[in-house]
């Protein structure tokens, strides 16, 4: 019985590895991506361009080993804030010695005492012990990006922008993720998230057939080609990351897909976007799906070069229509 068991068994495994290794590249059909940028597009890339050279290219590894890189990107950020006009705050903690800091900064409506309703933009600055020009320079750019955009649009919810520190190992899913810090103190305070938005490796794009990857099984359903943005959301997240995607699309004409998946399976709760859902918050995270795609995460590799700016940059404008009219249609 033994042997008939495994006559039968073993083909059936062997079938369903192989299933499962198929679909883990997409087979849905795309097309490449030719899109011409508009003047601010491109005013937008040309600033994407630099704060990620400067940040992945002249700072290069930020984090608690590399402590005065780390410092000097806060000092950037915060500089870059004030640049555009924002009151940034620094809100520094402390982890066997060592501060680190989160910045901080605010459009100018005040949540009232009766909704104390907020908006979260934010990404992480520190790497994981390289360059770290997607992971995650490309996510803070865009944040800094989006404060730009948004300084002069007159919104009833105000959002802040956040750059986080300690994202990356060993700090992630502990007590001292600045992401998590940040989220806890906004509980203690009332604050109500309406959305958290996660900028998490923006910048990595390919027009080549296969350059995309997914979790086994994903890719019966999802595109052929790495050359769009993924919105990623847990089940209590649903409404906020498909009410963005359908504003993205509306306003767009960038690629976008979504997923929406319990917040335990791997790959999903990969940032900052964690912190919130470990809170009871909304979050999504925006991605370029990072180690499905990009083959220089975390790597010595993840350099300015090798990154997209206009693609970066009409992701960048997707956003900002889709958090205006997520505002605004509340």
């Amino acid at each position: 019985m033994f042997w008939s068991f495994m006559k039968l068994g073993i083909p059936i495994i062997v079938a369903i590895l192989v299933l499962m290794e198929l679909t883990t590249f997409g087979w849905r059909p795309s097309r490449k991506n030719m899109i011409t940028l508009s003047e601010s597009e491109k005013e937008s890339a040309e600033n994407l361009k630099r704060m990620v050279t400067f940040l992945a290219g002249e700072v290069g590894t930020r984090n608690y080993l590399h402590d005065q890189s780390l410092n000097r990107a806060a000092d950037f950020l915060e500089t870059r804030f004030k640049g555009l006009g924002y009151e940034t705050q620094i809100v520094s903690y402390e982890v066997n010695g060592q501060i680190f800091k989160n910045i901080i900064t605010r459009t100018h409506s005040i949540p009232t005492k009766e909704s104390k309703d907020i908006i979260v933009i934010g990404a992480h600055y520190d790497s994981c012990f390289n360059p770290g020009a997607d992971d995650n320079a490309s996510g803070v750019a865009g944040i800094l990006e989006l404060a730009r955009l948004l300084k002069d649009v007159n919104l009833s919810t105000q959002i802040q922008f956040v750059a986080f520190t300690n994202e990356e190992p060993p700090f992630f899913m502990t007590d001292d993720m600045g992401s998590l810090v940040f989220a806890r103190k906004l509980k203690e305070h009332n604050l109500k998230v309406k959305a958290a938005i996660i900028l998490e490796m923006i910048g990595y794009y390919s027009e080549n057939i296969n350059s995309q990857r997914y979790l086994p099984l994903l890719g019966l359903f999802y595109p052929n080609r790495g050359n769009f943005i993924a919105v990623v959301g847990n089940f209590p997240s649903a409404k906020v990351t498909n009410t963005l995607v359908a504003n993205f699309r509306r306003h767009s004409k960038f690629p976008v897909e979504s997923l929406i998946a319990p917040s335990f399976v791997r790959g999903v709760y990969f940032s900052d976007h964690w912190s919130f859902w470990h809170e009871g918050f909304p979050a999504v995270m925006v991605t370029d799906t990072a180690f499905l795609r990009n083959k220089n995460y975390h790597s010595p590799t993840d350099l300015p070069a090798t990154l997209d700016y206009e693609k970066m940059a009409r992701v960048v404008h997707g956003l900002k229509e889709s958090i205006i009219r997520f505002v605004e249609d509340d």
